[in-house]
């Protein structure tokens, strides 16, 4: 008998393949050090590092600046703000910060980055010069932060984070990076994540494009755009992370916030869309062929960064180099994942029976009839239902959790926030299930239930040759 243990340790070809992978990636991508780590089934399984730091091999303790990484950190950050009721999501910005020249833009638009807002702060380059020169929001700002209409269209906006620090600073009273450590670093135990490096660290280069030579990055503190992409971390750290942002932790964040992350939010742009690319709240999402990858990347003056997780393969990978060029950091992050999903694909939970069910509940279950369209009703953990098309492809499918007494709320897809309802007749007898209007029946155009438009009383009937194809007839 195996052990979860057992089920999560990775085969040691699996094991050659990533270090291969990242091996590739640092000679060709010349980038003086690279770490990286896996995590499936809960915990880490593989760390990989290539080169040095300090003169040895860089293991999953040593910092990297970890760029927009930071922005996924400072999204947990504000839908805890949300789940507690202190903010909506479709509120304006100047409710709660007041006196900016974004006010109209919402949190939902700013965490998706649909806000119209610049993708940079006014010159000089705020990566490479002190915070010092953005003392204000304003300086971050400038003079026309807006640059298209509010919810039309994704643009990527580094000063819109900077924007959600302060409003979270502003509803906590505290500077946003004290109430990061302590609302989810400490509780997930991130002790080597933070604002400032501390050793040991790697220091930042710049590889010359046609040589094989190296020039020191410098570091700057951020300051006001610091929630943009101050951060740095660790490849554990990370890994432990991307855990938690698979699975959630009550302490910090439900899983169901999380997912709520990882739903789309922005309309892709053309070009993002063939590409396969969206954006969630504070999560970058990918598709690689039919692979769902969430996550984030960053990249400042002498690092990049990775966070890559596939919920459905229950793997996640984190990879960290100190330049800023040469390694194609998303396309690697989503490498490790595959490589642990194919190889190793996702052990299925065992199945168990429900611990119980409602008998009324469960009399609901089996097909149903939209019109012709088949359905299937499943009983799902906790009272709840899904519904199912029976055909292959079939539109509509979604799941629904228990809202009262014959009545569920839809949680995915075209019925998500939607009620379904069993319409019981006056002997208690179910007649159809009501969603949104549409009319569900045990049997295709049932005569005996309320389907809107009525059911012809003649019936189903047969056509022999020679008779016409007319209603009624």
């Amino acid at each position: 008998m195996t052990t979860p243990q057992d089920e999560n340790a990775l085969l040691p070809a699996t094991r050659r393949a990533l270090l291969h992978r990242i091996a590739v990636a640092q000679n060709e991508g010349r980038t003086p050090s690279l770490t990286a780590a896996v995590a499936r089934g809960g915990e880490i399984v593989w760390t990989g590092a290539r080169t040095s730091v300090d003169g040895h091999a860089p293991d999953g303790d040593v910092q990297y600046r970890i760029g927009s990484i930071t922005k996924t950190f400072v999204a947990v950050l504000v839908m805890r703000l949300r789940d507690e009721g202190l903010l909506s999501l479709q509120d304006p910005l100047e409710k709660h910060l007041p006196g900016t020249s974004a006010g109209a833009a919402t949190v939902a638009q700013l965490l998706a980055h649909t806000a119209g807002l610049a993708a940079e702060a006014p010159a000089p380059w705020w990566e490479r010069t002190p915070g010092s020169l953005r003392p204000e929001l304003a300086d971050v700002l400038g003079d026309n932060p807006g640059l298209h209409p509010g919810g039309r269209r994704f643009h990527y906006s580094n000063p819109g984070y900077t924007l959600l620090g302060a409003l979270v600073e502003e509803l906590r009273q505290d500077p946003w990076d004290r109430v990061l450590r302590r609302e989810v670093l400490e509780p997930l135990g991130l002790h080597r994540t933070g604002p400032d490096p501390v050793a040991p660290f790697a220091g930042g280069w710049a590889v010359h494009p046609w040589a094989d030579v190296l020039l020191p990055e410098q570091v700057e503190d951020l300051g006001r755009m610091a929630p943009a992409g101050q951060l740095w971390s660790t490849s554990t750290d990370l890994a432990r992370f991307a855990l938690f942002l698979a699975r959630g932790d009550d302490r910090v964040l439900s899983a169901a916030s999380l997912a709520e992350m990882r739903t789309p939010a922005a309309p892709p742009e053309p070009g993002d869309l063939a590409s396969g690319y969206g954006y969630g709240l504070g999560m970058q999402i990918q598709y690689w062929g039919e692979r769902q990858v969430v996550g984030h990347s960053g990249s400042v003056p002498g690092y990049l960064a990775n966070l890559s997780l596939s919920v459905a393969d229950d793997v996640a990978a984190v990879v960290l180099v100190n330049s800023i060029s040469g390694v194609p950091i998303a396309t690697l992050g989503a490498d490790l994942v595959r490589i642990v999903a194919e190889a190793e694909p996702r052990i299925p939970e065992p199945w168990r029976p429900l611990p119980e069910v409602d008998p009324a509940t469960l009399a609901l279950a089996g097909p149903w009839y939209w019109g012709t369209q088949a359905f299937v009703l499943r009983l799902a953990p906790e009272g709840g239902v899904s519904l199912d098309p029976l055909a292959a492809g079939g539109p509509r499918r979604s799941r629904f959790r228990a809202a009262g007494d014959d009545a569920w709320t839809g949680l995915d897809g075209y019925y998500a926030g939607e009620t379904l309802r069993a319409v019981r007749r006056s002997d208690g007898t179910v007649s159809h299930l009501d969603l949104g209007s549409f009319v569900f029946t045990r049997t295709p155009y049932d005569p005996a239930a309320p389907v809107p438009g009525g059911v012809d009383e003649g019936g189903w009937r047969g056509l022999k040759q020679g008779d016409e194809l007319t209603a009624g007839a």
